[in-house]
């Protein structure tokens, strides 16, 4: 593999998410898909199951909070800069139902400094808009690929 700095950016950002994904059981076991990633852009997707649905028989809001913020990970991680999240928030719009098949699609919309803004919306496998997610990141020490 070449060194980060001879990267392009849509290189450094698969590899940041290779290496993300790698270490990050949460999505995985939750059977996430990691469908699309470009600099300060991310798409996971999800099958809702039984096991993730709530009371009411629909999906269980935290599964859905879940879905949008690692996608908001793999965003915001995209440029070999560790971050995390700062603040995060999500309105419920629809319910996902059990057998859906969810898709969380982040969008920098601002990065400055150690700070920076992502918008997820999350549908289900008609387009429905199910939820919107926003998320404020903070830069840390350290990044995921060596220099």
């Amino acid at each position: 593999m070449k060194p980060a700095s001879d990267m392009t950016p849509q290189e450094l950002a698969e590899a940041s998410a290779r290496a993300l994904w790698n270490d990050d059981s949460a999505s995985q076991r939750l059977g996430m898909v990691l469908d699309r990633i470009a600099p300060g852009q991310a798409t996971l997707s999800m099958t809702v199951t039984d096991a993730m649905s709530n009371g009411h028989g629909n999906c269980h809001g935290g599964y859905i909070f879940t879905l949008a913020d690692s996608a908001f990970a793999f965003a915001c991680n995209s440029h070999n800069q560790m971050a995390v999240a700062q603040h995060c928030s999500i309105t419920y719009l629809i319910p996902g139902r059990i057998g859906d098949r969810l898709t969380a699609t982040a969008t920098e919309t601002s990065r400055r400094g150690r700070s920076g803004l992502y918008d997820i919306r999350i549908t289900n496998q008609d387009g429905d808009h199910v939820a919107e997610f926003r998320g404020h990141s903070r830069t840390v020490k350290g990044t995921h690929l060596p220099a």
